[in-house]
């Protein structure tokens, strides 16, 4: 009798020119074939790091892969999501056409992932100077807290307005800054979209903060989490009265490993449902009208 193979997966990364964040991402895969010995797992990378995803797909099928399993490690469903992994498979069903292509959802605002974040945070909130915040329920107030989350930023809207809905979660009755606190979560951007690290971290003082812990929302370091301490250092050294600290990024946490495999059954299970219901190719934004039902990037011509 012969047992069915399970579909292999296909860890989907950014990719990085950044060593330290290409080596977070095999941590992460590391951890993940931990979860999963008996899994085939193959990675790949969109661009800046090698293999490529085409490399990466190959690899699988030479290995005897009949079906393959994408899961985009994406925080917030953007280009990424919605342009490189769709054409990455495009390209493998055209070479192998005898093999099943399937694609997970992002991971997206999930429970895991901003209980990484929310670590990340209290983490940095205890560097800085004044009483370590207080978990729930208990301790003593400080000065006034904020925390200003940050993440890539995107020329997709629906992305960017999934930023504050975590920066909304994060806030919601966590209490990150201790009882008492202003424990404000400010959203902004590094790149692409408004508001800069900068008007962040403005907005934070004027909605009173003289303590503020920045957060990147990044699974990875990289260059633009340099860019994010960079320009945290540049503002502090401009508000002396401040205190400023950048905490780690969310990293190759075995959280986020095991959600990476939530996802995968997902997808095999028929219910991998996109943020579709405000995607701009998809639906009339106001200012992206031009986006609509356009073609993918790399299906052009």
């Amino acid at each position: 009798m012969t047992v069915a193979r399970a579909p292999a997966l296909l860890l989907v990364g950014h990719g990085s020119r950044d060593g330290d964040g290409v080596a977070q991402f095999w941590q992460l895969a590391n951890r993940l074939r931990a979860l999963a010995p008996d899994l085939e797992i193959g990675c790949g990378f969109i661009e800046f790091a090698s293999p490529s995803l085409n490399e990466a797909i190959d690899d699988l099928v030479a290995g005897g892969a009949e079906s393959i399993v994408a899961v985009p490690l994406v925080l917030l469903g953007a280009g990424h999501l919605k342009d490189d992994g769709p054409v990455a498979l495009v390209g493998g069903r055209a070479r192998h056409a005898a093999v099943g292509f399937f694609y997970a959802r992002d991971l997206g605002l999930h429970p895991s992932i901003l209980a990484v974040a929310e670590e990340r945070a209290r983490s940095a909130l205890s560097a800085l100077p004044g009483p370590a915040p207080a978990s729930a329920g208990g301790g003593t107030p400080g000065p006034p807290a904020a925390v200003v989350v940050v993440g890539r930023g995107s020329t997709d809207p629906d992305a960017n307005a999934d930023l504050y809905k975590a920066g909304r979660l994060l806030a919601d009755r966590r209490r990150l800054a201790g009882p008492g606190e202003l424990d404000e979560v400010v959203p902004a951007f590094v790149s692409l979209a408004p508001p800069s690290v900068g008007e962040a971290l403005s907005r934070a003082r004027r909605l009173g903060a003289d303590r503020i812990a920045v957060v990147p929302y990044f699974l990875f370091t990289g260059i633009l989490v340099d860019r994010i301490r960079e320009e945290a250092a540049d503002w502090a050294a401009r508000h002396p009265g401040v205190s400023v600290t950048v905490g780690d990024e969310l990293g190759p946490d075995v959280r986020i490993a095991a959600l990476v495999l939530e996802r995968y059954r997902e997808a095999l299970n028929g219910d991998a449902r996109m943020n579709c219901d405000g995607c701009l190719y998809r639906t009339e934004l106001p200012g992206y009208e031009h986006r609509l039902h356009a073609p993918l990037p790399g299906l052009r011509g």
